[in-house]
């Protein structure tokens, strides 16, 4: 059986997170440059019911209960791509929210936020993560890349829209890559659109999984802290994520697993023997062996470290490779 319930993993706000993903790999209306589920192929546009929410809530409700109180701190949906071009997202929250009392959270790329009905769905939600990587339409569009039909200015509309209405907590990512967005006139658009926004928090994320694209790289140090000055008071830094990730999904599969995982959270190598070293009587290299037979998994080079991703993504080499 296919999983859409995976972890809990480590996340870098929501501490041991659990993931509910409502879309396939990768249906996305962005293509960015940094993500790490690699280039998306073929734009999704239309919001669907892509994954029957009876199964998504059958498989948190058995994931809550085979996790014991302080094992998971958020319940969060996070897609495969863009989390609310699922059509029934709405009734989703509402139905986790009356299986527990852990808080909710939605990391979305905010593009659907234009549209009433999405910034309604979103509304029972603990805590909203949208995206804002720019502050004008030629870096929006050299980032994040998405399609033709979704400019920066409604973009950063629906999220103004949003924050008009939504009383939790809005939390802003900016991703900051290196010659795009990491210098000063690039980061004061940004500062700009935030002030119209007023969001809550506002965090400055830099690339640590496999970006899609080689040529992607992490700001200097410098960089980070003329963002965390420029972007003001409600700004953080948000370091890498530590802890451990839960690989029991309670079927014994531990292939299968480690791939409901890497699908949606790209793993180094070393964390994943990290993981797979809490698994009891476990032979390492016979579990690596057969992740790589499965045809499932593949291995990702980015800033020379290795990471096990789902088969289905599209990582180029280089530039040339289109």
């Amino acid at each position: 059986m296919e999983k859409f319930v995976f972890g809990p993993v480590p996340s870098r706000r929501l501490g041991q997170s659990l993931g509910i993903d409502p879309v396939p790999l990768k249906t996305c209306n962005w293509n960015c440059v940094y993500c790490q589920l690699g280039r998306t192929r073929s734009f999704a546009t239309q919001r669907e019911a892509y994954i029957n929410q009876e199964e998504i809530l059958h498989q948190t409700k058995s994931a809550l209960q085979n996790h014991a109180p302080g094992e998971i701190d958020w319940v969060t949906f996070i897609g495969s791509g863009e989390t609310c071009l699922h059509s029934d997202l709405g009734t989703m929250i509402r139905a986790v929210k009356d299986l527990t009392a852990l808080p909710v959270a939605v990391i979305t790329n905010g593009s659907l936020l234009s549209l009433p009905e999405v910034r309604e769905e979103l509304l029972p939600a603990d805590a909203v993560l949208p995206t804002l990587d720019a502050g004008n339409a030629e870096t929006f569009k050299a980032i994040n890349r998405p399609d033709h039909s979704l400019t920066f200015q409604r973009h950063l509309e629906g999220l103004i829209q949003f924050r008009k209405v939504y009383k939790n907590q809005l939390w802003v990512e900016v991703m900051l890559i290196a010659g795009l967005n990491d210098h000063e006139e690039q980061l004061r658009d940004i500062a700009k659109s935030l002030d119209r926004i007023h969001p809550d928090e506002i965090h400055i994320l830099q690339p640590t999984r496999p970006p899609a694209e080689t040529w992607v790289h992490p700001p200097d140090g410098g960089a980070l802290k003329l963002a965390q000055t420029i972007l003001g008071k409600t700004s953080k830094t948000i370091l890498p994520a530590q802890g451990v990730f839960d690989l029991d999904n309670n079927e014994g599969d531990l292939v299968n697993a480690i791939v409901g995982i890497i699908t949606r959270h790209p793993m180094k190598e070393s964390e994943l023997l990290e993981a797979l070293s809490q698994w009891p009587s476990t032979d390492i290299a016979e579990t690596l062996e057969a992740l790589r037979l499965s045809g499932k998994a593949q291995v990702v080079l980015r800033y020379d470290t290795r990471f096990w991703s789902a088969y289905g993504t599209h990582f180029p080499l280089d530039k040339s490779d289109q």
